[in-house]
C-alpha cells in the first residue's frame, strides 16, 4: 500500500469506531458509501480485522514440504537448496525435522562459498537462531513478534514440541494484502484438477474430510487427516507412482510423489 492509502485507512479506523453501535460489517458499508474509504481498502482492513481470528497452523507450510537442510549437509549442497527454490531463509535440522536447530540466509552463505572446499565452514557456524511459536498462535500476535523481533521466518511447533510447520513474515503479510508473487515463486498445482478423461487430479495434503465430502467416502483415521497420509498407513509405506487402492468404489492411483510423502492422486471410478 502507498502513503495515501496508509492515511485513508487510518481515517476510515477513527470513523468507524466511532459508531460503535454498528456491526463491523454495516460500518465498513456506510464508509464506502461515505467516500470515507475504498472498496478494496475495506478489503484489506477486514483482512487486518481476522488476523486475531486465524491461526498459524492455517497458513504454514506443513512439515512435508518444509525446504531444509541437516546440519552436517556440505555448503554446497545447502547453496545449491536456496538456488533451486528460490528461497532468502531456510532451515537447518539435527537428525530429523522435530529437531529445528537454525536458519541459514543466502547472503551468509557467498562469502564462505568461494573459498576452496576443504577451507569451506560447517553450515552450523554461518546458520542464525531459529524462532519457535506455538501452531496455535493467532496472526495478530505473531506479526507483532515478528516485526519487533525483527525475525522473518518461524518454525510453528505442535503439542507435543514436535515441528508442524514453517512460517515466513512474507505468508503473514499475503493474510493482508493478497498473494505476493515473484519470479521464483514456483506454480502451486490446483488441489483438485479435472481431467478430460473423467478422472480428477487431487492434491496428497486434502484432508479425509474434504476427499469424503468430494466423493461421498466416509474415510476416518486417529493418526493421519490427509488423504496421501491416509494411504500411506493402509499400505505401511510410501506408496509408488502408480500404486492404486479402491475405496468405496474409487480408485486411487499414486499421480506424484518422492520417498517421503504423495504429491498428488489420479482418482477415478473403480472398474
Amino acid at each position: 500500500m502507498d502513503e495515501g492509502s496508509n492515511g485513508r485507512i487510518l481515517s476510515a479506523i477513527r470513523s468507524l469506531f466511532r459508531k460503535s453501535d454498528s456491526p463491523l460489517d454495516e460500518m465498513f458499508k456506510d464508509a464506502v458509501a461515505e467516500g470515507e474509504i475504498k472498496s478494496d481498502d475495506v478489503r484489506i482492513l477486514q483482512n487486518v480485522v481476522e488476523l486475531e481470528d486465524r491461526r498459524v497452523c492455517e497458513v504454514m507450510v506443513p512439515r512435508p514440504d518444509i525446504i531444509c537442510a541437516e546440519q552436517d549437509s556440505p555448503l554446497a549442497e545447502v547453496a545449491e537448496l536456496i538456488i533451486q527454490n528460490g528461497h532468502s531463509r531456510i532451515p537447518i535440522y539435527r537428525e530429523n525435522r522435530d529437531h529445528m536447530v537454525g536458519v541459514v540466509h543466502a547472503k551468509d552463505v557467498i562469502g564462505p562459498l568461494l573459498l576452496p572446499a576443504d577451507k569451506q565452514p560447517p553450515v552450523t557456524s554461518i546458520m542464525r537462531p531459529v524462532h519457535f511459536v506455538p501452531e496455535t498462535t493467532n496472526l495478530k500476535t505473531l506479526l507483532h513478534d515478528m516485526q519487533s523481533r525483527k525475525v522473518h521466518l518461524v518454525v510453528a511447533l505442535d503439542e507435543y514440541g514436535g515441528t508442524a510447520g514453517m512460517l515466513t513474515m512474507e505468508d503473514v503479510l499475503e493474510q493482508i494484502v493478497g498473494e505476493i508473487g515473484d519470479e521464483y515463486d514456483a506454480m502451486r498445482p490446483e488441489e483438485v484438477q479435472q481431467m478430460p478423461d473423467g478422472s480428477q487430479i487431487v492434491s496428497g495434503r486434502l484432508s479425509l474430510d474434504e476427499i469424503n465430502e468430494r466423493f461421498g467416502l466416509d474415510l476416518a483415521s486417529d493418526l493421519v487427516e490427509s488423504i496421501g497420509g491416509h494411504l500411506s498407513e493402509i499400505a505401511g509405506h510410501i506408496p509408488e507412482k502408480g500404486e492404486t487402492f479402491d475405496l468405496g468404489g474409487w480408485r486411487f492411483q499414486v499421480h506424484e510423489g518422492d520417498k517421503k510423502h504423495i504429491e498428488s492422486l489420479r482418482v477415478m471410478r473403480a472398474e
